[in-house]
């Protein structure tokens, strides 16, 4: 059996954004060195690490160098180059592994591999071409949506089509490389479930958490999601079959659509921890980062009571749009918690940082969240 990395180790993170950020405090307070790698300085990670390494993701050398000064390396997104991944598990394991990343960075290979594993998802056809993607329309229908196979998050690397006539228009923009076309759902409401895997095969999982989104980017999260246990336990069951199928060591969300019909439907996978599960830092005995941190140096995974129902709401560079934000007003808010991500120029769609809010009810913790946030710009 593979020994565990204790803490006093040093733990690589390649990506310094938030999500790197909160891993690292949460692997300090355990008594880890943290080392990240990116080709910035000054970074969201690179505050609170205690190395920060400045070089491209293709520079291999500097990955090699990077890995062979750490136990293990983790990641804090998930379009890491393959190359990159193979350098560094010359001289550390990578958790989750590159196979891992291999799958879910691109949308064909992850749905391809949901649907060969009998995981419900959303109709999808692949599209190389003008005429495939007639084709796709074709054979499942419209309104649809065109995405790029790699590199989309938040909305980028999308269209939808509502009718075959727009298909000439919408084409050009997607004819340089592999996109996928999938059936438009109608859901009745979007949840995650987040998870985490130990390396003996342990698991654990938060959820499911009902999300809302603004402009295709998350706006509100509320836990726990008000839908019909028989279907927030299908949801474990899924996201448990999915992490043993793909054998995650680490973090990974499972994103659902629910249908009118209660049907439940993997829309996508997201290899690490989640915007969705930041909540868990305030609402639970163990947070998402710090499963991280116990998945990938294997450790007993962490419980995963919730205190409170919570709800998380985004802050956006938007809310700097009218100067300062009143932070003293919402710190005024008993109830509620701030966590900003270091980051100094707000823009418009840029996460900046997060507020949780904790009540009675998830329809209590929701209402609060939106009234701290309305806070801050003086609503």
């Amino acid at each position: 059996m593979t020994s565990p990395i204790l803490p006093g180790s040093t733990l690589g993170v390649l990506g310094s954004g938030q999500l790197g950020r909160m891993f690292a405090i949460a692997a300090r307070r355990l008594g880890y060195r943290v080392h990240v790698l990116s080709p910035d300085d000054d970074t969201p990670t690179g505050q609170v690490a205690d190395v920060e390494f400045r070089a491209s993701y293709d520079d291999l050398d500097a990955i090699e160098s990077f890995a062979r000064g750490v136990s293990v390396v983790t990641f804090e997104f998930e379009n890491v180059p393959a190359a990159t991944t193979a350098a560094a598990e010359k001289y550390a394991p990578v958790r989750p592994s590159g196979e891992v990343l291999h799958t879910t960075q691109n949308r064909l290979r992850e749905k391809s591999f949901l649907k060969q594993s009998g995981i419900p998802v959303t109709p999808f056809a692949p599209v190389r071409s003008l005429a495939d993607l007639y084709a796709a329309a074709d054979l499942l229908g419209v309104p649809g949506v065109l995405k790029t196979a790699d590199w989309g998050y938040d909305g980028k690397g999308q269209a939808k089509i509502f009718a075959k006539d727009e298909i000439a228009n919408v084409w050009p923009k997607f004819e340089s490389g592999e996109a996928i076309y999938e059936s438009l759902i109608d859901f009745d409401c979007e949840v995650s479930v987040v998870g985490a895997r130990g390396v003996a095969g342990d698991f654990v999982a938060y959820g499911p958490i009902l999300n809302t989104h603004a402009n295709h980017i998350l706006d509100l999260s509320i836990c726990p999601a008000p839908i019909d246990p028989t279907v927030a336990t299908e949801a474990i069951k899924i996201t448990r079959e999915i992490f043993d199928r793909l054998k995650v060591v680490g973090v990974l969300c499972v994103e659902f659509f629910l249908d009118k019909s209660g049907r439940l439907m993997v829309n996508e996978l997201a290899p690490r921890p989640h915007n969705s599960g930041h909540l868990t830092i305030d609402a639970f005995s163990t947070c998402q980062f710090e499963q991280q941190v116990r998945a990938v140096c294997g450790l007993p995974l962490g419980c995963t009571r919730q205190h409170r129902p919570a709800a998380m709401a985004n802050l956006l560079g938007d809310v700097w749009a009218a100067g300062t934000p009143r932070w003293d007003l919402l710190l005024a808010e008993e109830e509620v918690k701030l966590h900003l991500y270091g980051k100094f120029q707000p823009r418009a769609g840029r996460k900046m940082g997060h507020l949780t809010a904790l009540a009675d009810t998830p329809e209590a913790a929701a209402h609060a969240a939106r009234h701290a946030r309305d806070l801050l710009v003086g609503k």
